[in-house]
């Protein structure tokens, strides 16, 4: 089988701010994360309920799903940063309004192709241990099957399961799994994957994404930076480059050129695709407010 080793790292914008939490030391799959682990983690909220996730990219700037916005109005969107738990004190906690909504102009909602959607933030915000943007995975970027991913978010533990209070901001590691496998497994459910998508997860379940973590951030690490890799549920983020800097135009993100090559191991076993504990599919929710 096979396993990825990460031998090029080119293409530097603005990596010096982006991907270098201060606060991140150790991850371990499926569990509560550290406060300050995943600073670029945002949850956005209507009337005051978390519906998904999303990533902070700049000073300015959120990545998000483009599902999460099929039926949610943004003038009742509030994007929440430094958020550690979903209720009680969040100390570090600011919030801003959004300012305009970029839903990807060939975004299918059947298909989930073009999955994406770049929210501005009503005002600036100032970096901090807490509240930092995350690299993001320029074209070209290669992350094939077996790669290590880290996913977060605040969504359901299983299926129609919410986080039990407070709600501690969760994380996990997950392998990148084959284009091939992955179109498998998704015609079972009469589901296509496309070059605008990325798989992730494992076959026999318990670490992986479900209601409440679409949105959010995938990434992965190379050295002391964490470059993100996927939008979940799961949109191969190193696809969208050019659409990005065309919509932001001005302080764009930190793009890092990453390309992991498979090397041949012994003994690793492939796994395919695994959501929400093995207990259900998750398909990504629609949004009413």
């Amino acid at each position: 089988m096979w396993r990825s080793e990460c031998v090029v790292l080119v293409l530097f914008l603005c990596v010096r701010v982006c991907g270098r939490p201060q606060l991140n030391t150790r991850i371990v799959g499926g569990q509560a994360a550290s406060p300050g682990s995943w600073p670029w983690q945002v949850s956005l909220q209507s009337f005051g309920f978390h519906f998904c996730g999303g990533s902070l990219i700049n000073k300015d700037w959120v990545l998000t799903a483009a599902h999460c916005f099929q039926n949610t109005n943004e003038k009742d969107v509030k994007v929440l940063l430094g958020k550690q738990t979903l209720t009680g004190s969040n100390p570090n906690q600011i919030q801003r309004g959004v300012r305009k909504v970029i839903v990807h102009e060939r975004y299918d909602p059947n298909t989930q192709d073009n999955d994406i959607t770049l929210l501005q933030l009503d005002s600036s915000v100032t970096f901090n241990k807490f509240i930092m943007p995350v690299c993001l995975a320029a074209a070209g970027s290669s992350f094939p099957a077996a790669t290590a991913s880290w996913i977060t978010g605040w969504g359901d533990i299983a299926s129609g399961v919410s986080l039990p209070d407070p709600g501690l901001l969760q994380e996990a590691q997950v392998p990148i799994v084959d284009q091939k496998q992955c179109a498998s497994l998704l015609s079972l459910f009469k589901m296509k994957i496309t070059n605008n998508m990325i798989c992730a997860g494992l076959k026999q379940g318990g670490k992986d994404t479900c209601q409440g973590d679409s949105g959010g951030p995938m990434v992965n690490k190379k050295s002391t930076i964490w470059i993100q890799s996927g939008i979940t549920m799961y949109t191969r983020l190193s696809q969208y480059q050019g659409w990005i800097s065309q919509k932001i135009i001005q302080n764009l993100p930190g793009f890092v050129k990453v390309i992991w090559v498979p090397r041949e191991i012994t003994g690793l076993i492939a796994r395919t695709a695994g959501w929400c504990q093995g207990r259900c599919f998750c398909q990504p929710e629609k949004h009413y407010t």
